[in-house]
């Protein structure tokens, strides 16, 4: 038989039973060393496991029977297609599954991000699915949240994809440059060479997204653009994509200057850490000052991240509630 599966739904005494028909996509489900099974054991907290041709769910509760048959059923379909079977795309199709539960529709076709060459980013919470589809269909985005919930990463992945699909002319990065007290004047380098160590976090998020030659070559044909917020005064950005980074340093001053840049056919996304302002007086914050005059404006879209949020190591989310517990 072709790889077509039949789900049985079978009830084993406290089992549910999917009974696959092809080795290959039982082994794809599975994932290196079952990993795939645990992420699906963690997300419904309830034991799964393999015998012979089958996958079985061990639980009374008909909820995560029915989102267990579910998520095989979605990704037995990404496996026919070829699509790599790992813990982003199953967290993903989980989360689908959750908002079309809360009446949200279909979560993973809005907001998966599909970049040339197949590679796709899902995202792994539920903010982090809203912040994407804020990207989609806003012309301003704000993110703000602590480090390590994907504010970045995903924001570079978007632009990327809209400037390698050419939907996009141009995408420039900028950051106000605060830290350390060291003026850019002192930096060895051409301005290129002096910004460039202060938005380090863009490049590693776009070199983990396409080769390091698809950068460089973007950047030698000045698609990609970097320049520090200073130098964003006077221009009008028509069909740019515009990341502003670590935007609670900028002023108030700076925040409407940035804003006011945008130009025909051009979309910004605005990231930040509220908790990490580095400027002398913290009620400054250009970040925190557009939250509370700009929230209000349907066409600006807002996301909001936490801990539970935190996609790196489980230890940095451990350390954010310490901090915040502390505050």
């Amino acid at each position: 038989m072709a790889w077509e599966s039949r789900f049985e739904g079978e009830r084993l005494g406290k089992s549910l039973t999917i009974i696959l028909d092809d080795q290959q996509t039982l082994s794809d489900l599975c994932g290196i060393n079952d990993r795939n099974l645990r992420i699906i054991e963690d997300m419904l907290d309830a034991r799964v496991f393999t015998r012979g041709n089958e996958i079985l769910l061990e639980s009374e509760d008909d909820a995560k029977r029915e989102s267990f048959r579910r998520i095989v059923d979605q990704l037995k379909g990404y496996a026919a297609e070829g699509q790599s079977i790992g813990p982003d795309l199953i967290r993903a199709v989980y989360l689908a599954i959750i908002g079309e539960k809360n009446g949200n529709g279909s979560l993973l076709d809005n907001v998966q991000i599909v970049l040339p060459g197949a590679n796709r980013v899902y995202p792994r919470t539920s903010n982090q699915a809203h912040y994407i589809r804020g990207m989609n269909t806003a012309e301003i985005t704000v993110g703000i949240g602590p480090a390590g919930t994907g504010k970045t990463y995903l924001a570079v992945a978007h632009a990327l994809r809209e400037v390698l699909t050419k939907r996009m002319h141009k995408l420039i990065l900028t950051r106000p440059v605060v830290e350390a007290g060291e003026s850019l004047g002192f930096l060895p380098g051409d301005l290129t060479q002096k910004i460039s160590p202060y938005l380090r976090p863009l490049y590693d998020a776009m070199d983990s997204l396409v080769p390091v030659e698809t950068v460089a070559k973007l950047e030698e044909n000045r698609i990609i653009e970097i320049a520090p917020l200073a130098y964003m005064r006077g221009r009008s950005l028509n069909n740019c994509y515009v990341i502003l980074d670590e935007a609670q340093n900028t002023t108030r001053e700076q925040m409407k200057m940035f804003l006011t840049r945008l130009g025909e056919g051009s979309r910004a996304v605005v990231t930040g850490d509220i908790t990490q302002i580095d400027l002398p007086k913290k009620d400054q914050s250009g970040l925190t000052h557009a939250m509370r005059i700009l929230h209000p404006i349907e066409e600006i879209h807002f996301t909001f991240f936490d801990a539970g949020d935190v996609v790196r190591n489980p230890l940095v989310k451990k350390i954010i509630h310490a901090y915040e517990s502390d505050s």
